[in-house]
């Protein structure tokens, strides 16, 4: 932070220097006129008309994703979803909700399944992706930034998992090039969805 602090008072340093020069170029340059003339607005009042660009990053990823091939039964096989609840069974009519972390997986060319359960009505929402490399670690910063560490999901720095309660309990796990989002309203604790995870890692390729 400091280092940034630094380079942002280096930067604005050149620019202090090259306003108190307009500003008194200004006032020595103003010519005299009569009262009934129009005057011209001083240069620096324009000037501070000019909105700055907006810091916010709006380009898209140069480097492309690449595509996750996994079918859904081979990311958690029937006998590991049995083990895990029996009540759960595929949700053939899932599709992610816009503007979700599952939806920006599908944009992505990812593996997006659901599974239903048959008593509760509970879905889980699992999606992998392996997204542009350039996109990686601001996915895992925005991931710190908004969740709890979970080390149960895997050992650091191989594998990086996180949990948040809200709405329902999300959990993001990154390991290599992937990035595991797993979702649903029967996660109350981290726990809850660690024996899944156990067996999508399993199943996923390093």
């Amino acid at each position: 932070m400091a280092k940034h602090h630094r380079t942002a008072l280096r930067a604005a340093a050149p620019v202090a220097v090259i306003l108190a020069c307009t500003l008194a170029l200004s006032a020595c340059a103003a010519p005299s006129k009569s009262s009934g003339d129009a005057t011209t607005p001083p240069a620096q009042n324009n000037a501070g008309g000019t909105s700055a660009p907006s810091a916010t990053p709006t380009q898209k990823p140069t480097d492309p994703p690449t595509p996750v091939t996994l079918t859904c039964d081979q990311i958690v096989t029937a006998d590991q979803l049995y083990a895990y609840n029996p009540n759960f069974g595929a949700d053939p009519g899932y599709q992610p909700k816009d503007g979700s972390l599952e939806k920006q997986i599908a944009d992505w060319k990812g593996a997006t399944c659901a599974w239903q359960n048959q008593t509760s009505g509970d879905v889980i929402e699992v999606a992998i992706a392996q997204p542009p490399a350039s996109e990686l670690e601001g996915l895992k910063n925005a991931a710190v930034t908004a969740a709890t560490p979970v080390p149960t999901y895997g050992v650091p720095p191989e594998v990086e998992g996180y949990f948040k309660q809200g709405t329902a309990g999300q959990v993001q796990v990154f390991r290599g090039a992937y990035w595991i989002v797993a979702e649903s309203t029967a996660f109350f604790e981290p726990g809850d969805a660690a024996p899944l995870l156990q067996d999508i890692l399993a199943n996923v390729p390093k």
